[in-house]
């Protein structure tokens, strides 16, 4: 009884609170005009014309994007709460991706280092950075599932798997939303796209989804449900048409589900143009029926396209748009500029001392590089020893500043990037000769004529490390790719430089898996980090001397082939399961007899199996998983269970390990996928160290949307596995009664 009465004291001011802001919210919307109001839905990109100070002045103007100069902000924001009749702020937005000047890994990369820890630390450095130039809201995360690294734009997710991408895109919200909105280190988080972008039709960006009810809800929606959960503050409509509607006119996921189901309480932006994009979609005829349609679904505020200024008005008077549908909006606008405190403090503190690229920033940046690491092989060449006397550094992306950064990087400065090059010869260069040759100059460069150099530097070295790849520009929006190996003469090269016979470390820096085949066999060791940002040089230099074990595991399956896409770990079963020994196409038979008996789903020519499974990742060390119990092996509902076992460092190097919690639920009311990650831990330990992992299982983690749409754990027989990646055998079992 206590306890109530002090979660409920704990409660009530909160409540009060929030009664507070609704009467502000109200006192303010009864005193607009329509004009007024439809301008808070109004949102522009910046530019230096005479117009947007009109604009604003006139309250036509909700938000502006793109603007970082803080004594520029502070400028219009005077005119918005100064001049224009209701004093109105401005919400300022930019694209704050995976850093605002010191720059983390790319997405993707952070997603590797399965360490929620560190997605929200760098996310909280961002959002104190942005919001010291004027800031207030990012467009972050995108918690697209993509299965497709023909998608560009997957750099900028959190891999293939729901659980991953909504634990890790949770810990993004609470990072750049803070324990309050209004503190100036604060910013708000705009969870992207709503929803299904990430299964773009053949990879290609901007693309139809066709993602059907049952996948949408245990898939495509998960990450989004954690997130608003989490207490995001925005949210984005995704470019796509899922089964022929687009996302910004989709009435029944952002009201009904989205509103309704979820409670959701902050507003709705378009992407920019979606909205009047809807025309080109064949969805509306003109700008009037799109602001309609998107209105009447549940866009609240409009990027850059304007139909909602110059057409809202017109739909209004006209009765197919409510002023009751308006004024839902403007309130849920309203609301977060309330919470990010812009009525009472609207302007930049440009007196403050700079935060950007603060000491503990870059410490930050690199730890998340040192983690996003992922050493796919290795022949015992790594970590180098004091035996190496002389490197040589092969490679485009061994000194590529502007392109390790990665990709949706605006306000980042090649300047401050401290490449694999700057960072060997700062921290080694007394101890090692470092021969750096590009062989190519940049990861497209067709000319061959500085391999020859490269050779040459590489025959005279104890190793050579070889830093191939892709530049930003490669990855993220509107850079789709229907061929994902190495480009230009890359490959050429990797090929001359095994011809030397001398060890051969390659370093894949990339923005998406590539196909790599090929470059794996012939590398002694090699490891892949997705565009590592600022401090991306120190990490894998630290790596390659072992100073740092590498630790990260792939956010992604690696497909062995491009025709084998797409290809993930968390599948549905097929009634003709690969099994392992099938007839590969060499072993056919001239003028073999047609039959289908005994076979199963998977291709002739390059089997079923991806080149590296989900979760994959190498260490210096060795890690062996023994003893998997149960602390129970019936569940009832609404109990939970314990899984543990023994996690054991067998080598010679201190190293972390990620641990990893597999489910599978045999029978359902619809198939269910053969994996399913429930969660994962990072475990350091020492060399021969050993330590008990336990992981906790809700009968709560166990539900899905089954065949009557409702979303139930299903009794059953379910099997259990830990191990290192999703390929683990460890393996036990339990029923859920």
């Amino acid at each position: 009884m206590k306890n109530l009465l002090f979660f409920a004291c704990l409660l009530l001011p909160l409540g009060m609170h929030a009664q507070q802001e609704e009467q502000r919210i109200n006192d303010l919307l009864s005193k607009m005009t329509l004009e007024e109001k439809i301008g808070q839905m109004n949102q522009l990109s910046y530019d230096r014309s005479g117009d947007l100070d009109a604009g604003i002045r006139s309250g036509q103007i909700g938000s502006l994007l793109n603007i970082v100069d803080p004594a520029e902000v502070n400028r219009l924001q005077a005119i918005a709460v100064k001049e224009s009749r209701l004093g109105i702020p401005l919400i300022i937005g930019r694209d704050v991706i995976h850093g605002f000047k010191t720059i983390f890994p790319i997405p993707i990369g952070q997603a590797a280092a399965f360490n929620p820890g560190i997605v929200e630390e760098g996310a909280a450095i961002a959002a104190a950075e942005a919001r010291s130039m004027g800031v207030h809201w990012t467009f972050a995360p995108m918690l697209d599932i993509s299965r497709d690294p023909r998608w560009g734009r997957l750099a900028e997710g959190l891999g293939e798997d729901p659980y991953l991408a909504s634990v890790l895109g949770s810990a993004m919200v609470r990072g750049f939303q803070g324990k309050n909105l209004s503190d100036n280190t604060s910013i708000a988080a705009c969870i992207k796209h709503f929803v299904a972008y990430g299964a773009a039709e053949g990879g290609r960006d901007y693309n139809s989804t066709n993602i059907p009810p049952y996948l949408m809800r245990n898939v495509y929606l998960p990450p989004f449900k954690a997130a608003v959960e989490a207490g995001a503050a925005t949210l984005m409509t995704s470019f796509n048409d899922n089964d022929g509607i687009p996302a910004s006119g989709n009435t029944f996921l952002l009201r009904n589900v989205l509103r309704d189901e979820w409670k959701f309480d902050g507003f709705v932006v378009s992407d920019w143009a979606s909205i009047t994009e809807m025309i080109a979609h064949g969805f509306c005829a003109d700008p009037k029926e799109a602001a309609m349609k998107a209105t009447n679904a549940g866009v609240d505020m409009e990027m850059v396209s304007r139909s909602y200024i110059r057409n809202l008005p017109a739909l209004i008077k006209e009765g197919k748009v409510s002023v009751q549908t308006v004024d839902e909006a403007v309130r849920n606008i309203l609301r977060i500029k309330f919470r990010l405190g812009l009525f009472d403090h609207p302007y930049v503190d440009v007196a403050k001392p700079s935060v950007l690229y603060a000491e503990a920033h870059l410490k930050a940046a690199q730890k998340a590089a040192e983690e996003s690491v992922v050493l796919l092989k290795n022949t015992g060449v790594l970590p180098l020893n004091n035996t190496v006397k002389t490197i040589a550094l092969i490679g485009p992306m061994a000194d590529a500043p502007h392109d390790q950064l990665g990709t949706w990087v605006f306000d980042g400065e090649k300047a401050r990037t401290i490449t694999p090059l700057a960072a060997l010869q700062q921290q080694y260069g007394q101890q090692v000769k470092i021969n750096y040759e590009k062989g190519v100059a940049y990861s497209r460069d067709n000319n061959t004529s500085g391999i020859a150099a490269a050779v040459k530097a590489a025959q005279s070295a104890d190793v050579v490390v070889a830093v191939v790849g892709e530049e930003a520009i490669l990855s993220g929006e509107a850079h789709s790719l229907a061929a994902w190996e190495l480009k230009g003469a890359q490959k050429q090269l990797i090929a001359e430089l095994k011809k030397t016979g001398k060890p051969l470390v390659i370093i894949v820096i990339a923005g998406r898996p590539l196909a790599i085949q090929h470059e794996l066999d012939a590398a002694d060791a090699m490891l892949y980090s997705f565009h590592p940002g600022t401090m991306g040089g120190p990490a894998l230099a630290g790596i390659l001397f072992g100073k740092v074990a590498p630790s990260g595991k792939l956010p992604m399956t690696f497909p062995k082939e491009m025709g084998q896409i797409p290809m993930y770990y968390n599948h549905n079963n097929t009634g003709r399961p690969f099994r392992g020994n099938e007839t590969m196409i060499d072993d056919i038979p001239l003028e073999a007899a047609q039959t289908s008996l005994g076979n199963s789903s998977y291709y002739l020519d390059a089997g079923a199996a991806p080149l590296f499974p989900f979760g994959f990742g190498l260490s210096y060390s060795t890690f062996d998983y023994t003893n998997l119990r149960l602390d129970k092996t019936t569940l009832k509902q609404g109990e939970t269970l314990t899984a543990t076992v023994t996690l054991k460092n067998t080598g010679s190097y201190e190293a972390t390990e990620v641990a990893q919690l597999y489910i599978r639920d045999l029978v359902g009311s619809i198939a269910r996928p053969v994996k399913e990650l429930k969660g994962f831990k990072r475990v350091a330990l020492k060399a021969g160290e050993s330590a008990e992992v336990s992981f906790t299982l809700h009968t709560d983690d166990l539900a899905f949307y089954g065949i009557d749409m409702k979303e139930v754990a299903e009794p059953g027989a379910f099997k259990l596995w830990i191990g290192g990646d999703s390929n683990t055998k460890l393996e036990t079992g339990f029923t859920l009664e």
